[in-house]
């Protein structure tokens, strides 16, 4: 006997076939024990099957729970100083050099207590739970020395304990130098491959390590330098690649089999044949984008040219996407990007799985997954894509159980 059973619902098991991306099944069941999926199919198919507590859905729309691959959700205050300075004109690099931008939230991140982190970060989390997720993803970042970045990832690891969610916490080593250490960046850089990462890999602190590289951060050696060193370690690696200008960031990172390169706007094809080379997926991030109100959008046709999956994240930060909204950001990147619904719904499951190296796991509704599903009161699917920040799903299930 089966724990649960779902029947009258449209699922989108996100096992795409040929003319049917989202691979849909009509008039659906799905089964569900110990948390994970037992049987999906038509409910015909399920005829005579038993469960402990079976849901009528009435003809709701279930998809997987929505994954957010990419975020920097623990951080002290805010930035909405500024907001007013970039609405004024100022630009990204200009708020940076004048003493904003990431030192601003790292110096406010470490003057707040971990309970203070844990009671700002929790509400950050909610608001993304409410809007479907399931699965969130947490950058360090803000604290810049290795004892701080410790804190941080162990603060993530914190704010999932009684929530239903997975919390898949990234290190961010390389993220922005300190002001007093201009003048000593190989110091630097050597300090977090050589003290930083060893502990975070001995103590399992962290899914992935990841670094900004870009004008305003850190050049293509020092990355590299990086990702040689957590490769040898066994840990995968990401990377905020060509936001700002290409610097040949997801080509190198494609060289280490990354797991994704984020941001991408001026990433060129060579770029992108290494990335589907390699099997690294594609973040787009256009919270971002909005905010900083760029106008160079990422190569989209040139993903799809060479199969590049595109996955689909709010980038929750204080500075550049204050957004806590999954499902604007599915609507953003159709009306900012481009990209179809089919195409930004599978951004925000399998290929954000994808993203995280947990696709074997989540993202798809698929006998044998996590039974992490949304379930939505709509009439298409199409409208994830059309609503502007649609409220989150009727229902949210995690690991099989209403959440």
């Amino acid at each position: 006997m089966w724990d649960r059973l779902l029947v009258d619902c449209k699922i989108a098991t996100l096992q795409a076939r040929p003319g049917d991306p989202l691979g849909i099944i009509d008039n659906g069941a799905i089964g569900i024990t110990d948390g994970k999926i037992v049987r999906v199919g038509k409910r015909t198919e399920l005829a005579g099957t038993r469960a402990k507590q079976v849901d009528a859905l009435d003809g709701a729309w279930v998809t997987p729970g929505l994954i957010d691959c990419h975020t920097h959700l623990v951080f002290g205050g805010n930035r909405a100083d500024e907001h007013a300075m970039l609405r004024a004109g100022a630009t990204y690099e200009e708020v940076a050099k004048a003493g904003g931008g990431i030192a601003s939230t790292v110096e406010r991140t470490k003057a707040a207590s971990d309970d203070e982190l844990l009671e700002q970060s929790r509400a950050r989390l909610h608001a993304l739970m409410r809007g479907g997720c399931t699965t969130i993803e947490i950058k360090s970042g803000y604290g810049l020395d290795p004892k701080s970045e410790i804190r941080l990832l162990k603060i993530a690891e914190s704010l999932g304990e009684g929530e239903a969610v997975r919390i898949v916490p990234t290190l961010l080593a390389l993220h922005a130098l300190p002001a007093g250490s201009r003048d000593r960046r190989a110091h630097y850089v050597g300090e977090m491959i050589d003290k930083l990462l060893p502990a975070v890999a001995r103590d399992q602190l962290a899914a992935s390590v990841d670094a900004y590289c870009d004008t305003i951060a850190f050049t293509l050696a020092e990355t590299e330098r990086l990702f040689a060193a957590a490769t040898e370690l066994g840990l995968p690696v990401r990377l905020h690649a060509e936001q700002l200008s290409n610097r040949g960031g997801a080509k190198m990172a494609a060289r280490y089999k990354a797991l994704s390169a984020d941001h991408l706007e001026h990433i060129d094809e060579a770029g992108v044949e290494a990335m589907a080379q390699a099997g690294t997926v594609a973040v787009l991030l256009p919270g971002a984008f909005y905010a900083l109100q760029e106008t160079k959008k990422p190569p989209i046709d040139l993903f799809r040219a060479h199969g590049v999956p595109m996955a689909v994240a709010t980038d929750c930060n204080p500075g550049t996407s204050p957004l806590l909204s999954p499902t604007l950001a599915i609507n953003m990147a159709c009306t900012l990007f481009g990209l179809t619904p089919e195409e930004a719904l599978a951004g925000m499951t399998v290929n954000a799985a994808r993203a995280l190296g947990l696709e074997l796991e989540i993202g798809t509704i698929a006998t044998g997954k996590i039974a992490d599903l949304a379930v939505w009161r709509l009439e298409s699917l199409t409208e994830l894509g059309y609503w502007i920040g649609l409220p989150g799903p009727e229902r949210r299930i995690f690991a099989g159980v209403d959440g």
